[in-house]
């Protein structure tokens, strides 16, 4: 009846990585305590029969090591502190997300300054930039304007960022990155 408790547990919180108690069929293993003494090498099953005794679970940590290394542990906790660690990586994380600025080739220049300073917003915020001169009708017949115009944004922006990606050509329009510059 117990050995049974114990194998409708370890099928419903384990997961595909570890092998626990009864799932763990090799011959002989190493075993590491819950102190983290080594208790030794011995089979599986005396192994399996220490864990019941503490009220723990065997849990195979090494599976490649010869012989395979096990631990007995409560897997419940160790599962969730290896979550909670995972969480607290996550919320450590910045997420750097990439902001996007159109122009046309005919830009005005108060449009063009008011551009400017919402990238240079975006730049010290730490966000990357994408900068794109879209040309409708017949302005695609003069990309030169819309190259100075990314080379005057590119100067603009100069104190702020720096350019990633030059700048190319994608269909209609043309298309530069610029990253934050590092805070060091």
């Amino acid at each position: 009846m117990f050995r049974s408790f114990l194998f409708w547990r370890c099928c419903t919180i384990s997961n595909k990585d570890l092998q626990i108690n009864e799932d763990i069929r090799d011959k002989e293993v190493r075993v590491i305590g819950p102190d983290g003494a080594q208790l030794g090498i011995m089979s599986a099953k005396e192994a399996m029969d220490i864990a019941i005794e503490k009220d723990l679970d065997l849990v195979k940590i090494a599976p490649t090591a010869q012989p395979p290394v096990c631990k007995i542990m409560d897997y419940g906790k160790y599962c969730f502190e290896q979550d909670k660690r995972e969480k607290e990586a996550r919320k450590n994380q910045k997420v750097i997300d990439t902001k996007e600025i159109r122009m046309s080739s005919t830009i005005d220049t108060h449009d063009f300054q008011t551009k400017v300073n919402q990238g240079i917003k975006f730049l010290t915020g730490g966000d990357k930039l994408k900068v794109s001169v879209r040309f409708r009708k017949r302005s695609v017949a003069h990309p030169q304007l819309g190259e100075d115009l990314m080379n005057r944004y590119k100067e603009a922006v100069a104190q702020a960022g720096v350019v990633d990606k030059p700048i190319k050509m994608e269909g209609r329009s043309l298309v530069m990155f610029v990253s934050p510059k590092s805070s060091k």
